[in-house]
């Protein structure tokens, strides 16, 4: 009877281990929702909706994209932000995170502690361009014009403490010239009135520029990250162009909230890799102008800490604020 009672205490204490471990190791159980802060269509939605079809394919639930815009992302970062760490909400995000502690007064999240950095999923270049009555072949020209006539130049983005826009408050910061940001409700009716020569000068997505360079309505001066886009190869990047170290990336990735079971990281981090560097996913993201990337969570996390004191120092410049 007690030879009984030692088999039987390690077998109940087995089964009670493997019980504790059921849920995870069965991960997902339901179907992940996936919050994007973005409105339905814009390239944040887009993303999220590739990322979401990824994992539905992985998995044995579906992922299921919940639209919840407002205040530039804010508002569906602090849902996801106050959800429980199960790996069953998450959040797809554009650069713009890093950059909403610095303008915003008051936001309710920490864009690091309350957070679980699960993987970069694509980044892209914007790319400046110049209505071509404007007397500039290049970012020297530009940068010469523009201290021959300080603040008189005006240059538009798709919104206030955006990238675009701080893509030009960080060539005025490492060049010392002046020019005026013309802010517009989003890339569309900036272009419009770039190409219409309302305004001279934008940082712009390449999605939406690429046509109207092609076309001649717009003349391209250089892309802000540190390499030439397969978009326009002809275009040199503006450090090249002798702005040594500006770099600018337009990048999302995804989040989860802080304390997500490392297991379950592992595994969403997995297969949010695998799924964008399908051929299908790389060629979809090639037309929006973006790259494929994926990281590790901590390669995520360091990118995240990089970009959130890099804007943190554009924006005090700047002096930049929003409500």
């Amino acid at each position: 009877m007690l030879a009984a009672r030692f088999v039987l205490i390690p077998v109940l204490a087995l089964f009670g281990a493997a019980h504790a471990q059921a849920p995870r190791a069965t991960y997902p159980t339901k179907p992940i929702r996936m919050i994007v802060g973005f409105p339905a269509g814009g390239p944040s939605d887009i993303l999220g909706r590739l990322v979401a079809q990824k994992l539905t394919e992985a998995f044995p639930h579906q992922t299921i994209v919940d639209n919840r815009a407002g205040a530039s992302g804010n508002i569906g970062a602090e849902l996801v932000a106050k959800s429980p760490p199960d790996g069953y909400t998450l959040l797809l995000i554009p650069a713009t995170h890093a950059v909403n502690p610095s303008i915003y007064k008051k936001v309710p999240y920490d864009p690091l502690r309350d957070f679980t950095m699960v993987s970069l999923v694509a980044e892209g270049p914007f790319i400046l361009v110049v209505h071509p009555s404007l007397p500039v072949k290049n970012v020297q020209d530009l940068i010469a014009l523009a201290r021959k006539r300080p603040g008189q130049l005006n240059y538009a983005s798709a919104s206030l403490g955006g990238l675009p826009h701080l893509s030009g408050e960080l060539l005025k910061s490492m060049t010392g010239i002046k020019m005026t940001h013309i802010p517009y409700k989003g890339a569309a009716p900036a272009t419009i009135d770039v190409v219409a020569g309302h305004v001279s000068i934008m940082f712009n997505n390449m999605l939406s520029a690429v046509p109207h360079i092609k076309s001649g309505r717009l003349r391209a001066l250089g892309v802000t990250t540190r390499k030439r886009s397969s978009a326009v190869p002809e275009v040199p990047t503006i450090d090249e162009s002798g702005v040594k170290g500006y770099e600018v990336a337009g990048w999302y990735g995804v989040l989860a909230p802080s304390g997500l079971p490392a297991d379950v990281l592992a595994r969403l981090n997995t297969e949010i890799n695998r799924g964008v560097r399908q051929p299908e996913v790389v060629k979809r993201l090639a037309a929006e102008g973006m790259d494929a990337v994926g990281s590790t969570p901590d390669e995520f996390a360091q990118r995240m800490q990089r970009e959130i004191a890099k804007w943190a120092a554009v924006v005090k410049a700047a002096g930049i604020t929003a409500e």
